[in-house]
């Protein structure tokens, strides 16, 4: 990787993506794993979408798909991020990263451990810093919202999203029944209050407030009952939803200085 720090980092959502864009402008070579079938609501800036598009970019940053280690190894020689479709982490484990940062906010630790890379950080609740990983990042939005945590965890999660423009739990949307989702509306899309956005199963997804849809999952997605699947934000800037948003670059900056500060504990990965 041409002497560049290989970071590898578990997720690749909106929050993954803020700390991949950071660290790519900053010199790092950047691997993102996903799922198959990615769930992220706030798609115009998660580079989850290059596993379904095979190209994405965010803030002129580009990410591309690879199809093996390998593959993920030529797109970052050549400048761009790789994603790799890897739940398990059987195949990215043969990267030997000299980062490991788990960014996939599961509010616990999905098997993330200090033996991972010479540096392992998580990002929110779940990771305990000095035993599951060698720092932890705070999500949680407020005075703290990006602290780099060395000894002890994260905020709780209080299972209440943080206000946006006076509102909370108003901004999200749900799933109002398990099966296909299918969009009315397209994200940038101004919406009012009560104006249906998409339908699961003939059920309408309703805004509660008025704003700009800021994310919602693609079209043709299957959900579950209670799923999280869209976001309205009140400020009702269009362009907010096509970059990366305050607290992504709030996590992003903490990312930046836990590796930093935790230094090189090896030689860069050949």
């Amino acid at each position: 990787m041409s002497g560049k720090r290989l970071v590898l980092i578990r997720g690749a959502g909106d929050l993954a993506t803020g700390s991949a864009v950071r660290l790519r402008r900053c010199g790092f070579a950047v691997v993102a794993t996903e799922l198959a079938a990615p769930t992220a609501v706030r798609r115009t800036v998660a580079f989850s979408e290059a596993v379904l598009d095979g190209t994405v970019a965010v803030e002129g940053v580009r990410a591309r798909r690879a199809e093996s280690a390998a593959d993920a190894r030529r797109i970052v020689r050549a400048g761009d991020v790789a994603v790799l479709v890897d739940p398990t982490g059987a195949i990215s484990a043969g990267l030997r990263p000299d980062v490991v940062v788990d960014a996939r906010v599961a509010k616990r630790n999905l098997g993330t451990s200090l033996g991972d890379a010479p540096i392992v950080i998580g990002l929110g609740p779940g990771f305990v810093a000095g035993r599951d990983v060698h720092a932890v990042i705070e999500t949680n939005r407020g005075h703290a919202l990006g602290s780099v945590i060395l000894a002890g965890e994260a905020e709780p999660n209080t299972g209440v999203p943080g206000e946006i423009g006076g509102f909370g739990a108003e901004r999200l949307l749900r799933a109002p029944a398990s099966g296909t989702l299918r969009a009315r509306c397209t994200i940038g899309e101004r919406v009012d209050a009560g104006v249906a956005v998409a339908d699961v199963e003939d059920r309408p997804v309703v805004a509660r407030i008025a704003g700009v849809l800021r994310g919602l999952v693609r079209d043709g997605s299957q959900v579950r009952e209670g799923q999280k699947i869209g976001d309205v934000d009140p400020r009702a800037r269009p362009e907010h939803c096509f970059t990366v948003s305050d607290k992504a670059r709030a996590v992003a900056g903490g990312v930046l200085e836990a590796i930093l500060s935790l230094g090189t504990v090896r030689e860069p990965s050949p």
